[in-house]
């Protein structure tokens, strides 16, 4: 049985709100994502919740952030993602690398089949456009699923 995770309290949500602020404004300070735990730690803190987003991170030549993104918000287990706008909103911020982000609100971060599919026909899309794409991460609780690192792109 998969642990299920109690609503957040208002309180909660102010202090995650709170944090979210003071992590942008530190990115303000300092948009590198000089590592890879810097990345993680972004994506775990930022896009979190209990249904389903995608977000596309905006990179610039440097892997400085350019932009982060949410293009679509869906349900308990499902988000649309549409592989033109994604590509379109990179071309239009002068982007040169992509980082791909949902998360999962069972929890479990384990891709499905259809994550999959989604990355590698991104990855074609970016191909095409001399866009890179260095990673689509899956958030779920306490753990971060790198497409990349598992061997999918």
């Amino acid at each position: 049985m998969k642990p299920q995770s109690a609503p957040l309290l208002a309180e909660e949500q102010v202090v995650i709100y709170e944090a979210r602020q003071i992590l942008l404004r530190r990115l303000n300070q300092n948009p590198v994502l000089s590592s890879w735990q810097a990345v993680l730690d972004y994506c775990a803190l930022t896009i979190r919740g209990d249904v389903e987003r995608f977000h596309v991170l905006y990179l610039d030549k440097k892997n400085r952030l350019i932009s982060d993104e949410c293009l679509a918000t869906g349900t308990v287990d499902h988000v649309p993602v549409y592989l033109r706008e994604a590509l379109k909103r990179g071309l239009e911020v002068n982007a040169t690398a992509l980082i791909l982000v949902h998360n999962h609100p069972s929890g479990d971060p384990e891709p499905s089949r259809a994550d999959i599919t989604m990355t590698k026909e991104i990855q074609k899309g970016c191909k095409v456009l001399g866009l890179s794409l260095h990673d689509h991460i899956i958030v779920g609780f306490g753990r971060e699923v790198s497409l990349r690192a598992r061997g999918e792109i």
